[in-house]
C-alpha cells in the first residue's frame, strides 16, 4: 500500500472542469479558469504523483496546450491532464484525469521501427511468445484491458504467416495494459492512489516482458 500523505483525491470539480472545457475550448475561457484548473486538477495530480514516485519513478507531467501545427482540430487545449514515467527498459506508466474520470496504462504504446522488429521477433518465438501470452492472461484476470496504438495492421506483418498462433499480437504496433476506472466515488478520495498503484502492479508482468525483449528505441529522434 502506498503512503498517501498530501493526497486526498481529485475533487468533483476536476471532472466538471473538463466537461466545461470540452464546450469552451478557447483561450479566453482557459485564462479565466486557470486558477480553477490549478486548484482542482493540477495540484491534486502533483500530490498524487508525489505519492507514487517512490515506487514508480519520476513523472513527466504533460502540458495542457495542444500542438495544433499539423492538426485539423485547432482546439488549443487538451481535454485530459496526464503524466507518465518511463523506465530505463522503455516501458511507461501513464495516468490521466478527464471529464470521464481516471484512467491508467502501462507498457509501450507506440513502438518505433526498431522496437517493432524486436517485439515481433519475441512474440513469434515459441518460448518468449508463450511468456507474453501468460503475462497478458494474468493482466486480463486482474481486470486490465490490452491495447496499443490504433489501427493495428489489417493483416500479418511482412514475413509472418497469417495463421501464426499469436497473429493478433503480431499485428499490434504497441502493447499496453489499461484500466479505465471511470468516476467511482473513490476517485475523490485518497483511495485513488492505491487503485492506480494496484493497476500498474497488475500490469507489471507485461511491462517487464517488454523491457526484457523490446527495450527503448535506439533510433535517433529525428528519424522516428
Amino acid at each position: 500500500m502506498v503512503t498517501m500523505a498530501g493526497f486526498s483525491g481529485f475533487p468533483p470539480d476536476a471532472l466538471d472542469f473538463f466537461v466545461e472545457l470540452e464546450g469552451h475550448n478557447e483561450r479566453a475561457w482557459w485564462q479565466s479558469n486557470k486558477p480553477r484548473f490549478d486548484t482542482s486538477v493540477g495540484e491534486p495530480m502533483r500530490a498524487l504523483l508525489d505519492v507514487l514516485e517512490p515506487e514508480f519513478g519520476v513523472f513527466k507531467v504533460f502540458r495542457m496546450n495542444r500542438d495544433v501545427r499539423f492538426s485539423a482540430d485547432k482546439s488549443p487545449y487538451k481535454t485530459a491532464h496526464a503524466a507518465m514515467t518511463e523506465s530505463d527498459g522503455g516501458a511507461a506508466n501513464y495516468v490521466q484525469v478527464s471529464a470521464t474520470g481516471l484512467m491508467v496504462g502501462a507498457g509501450i504504446y507506440h513502438m518505433a521501427a526498431d522496437q517493432l522488429d524486436r517485439y515481433r521477433a519475441a512474440v513469434g518465438d515459441k518460448r518468449t511468445g508463450v511468456e507474453v501470452e501468460a503475462a497478458i492472461a494474468a493482466a486480463r484476470n486482474a481486470r486490465l484491458d490490452i491495447a496499443g496504438i490504433e489501427p493495428a495492421l489489417a493483416t500479418a506483418p511482412r514475413g509472418w504467416p497469417r495463421d501464426h498462433p499469436r497473429i493478433g499480437l503480431l499485428r499490434m504496433k504497441g502493447l499496453i495494459t489499461v484500466r479505465d476506472f471511470g468516476a467511482p466515488a473513490w476517485v475523490h478520495t485518497r483511495r485513488a492512489a492505491n487503485e492506480v498503484a494496484k493497476a500498474w502492479r497488475a500490469g507489471a508482468p507485461v511491462s517487464k516482458w517488454l523491457e526484457a525483449h523490446v527495450g527503448p528505441t535506439e533510433e535517433a529522434p529525428r528519424s522516428r
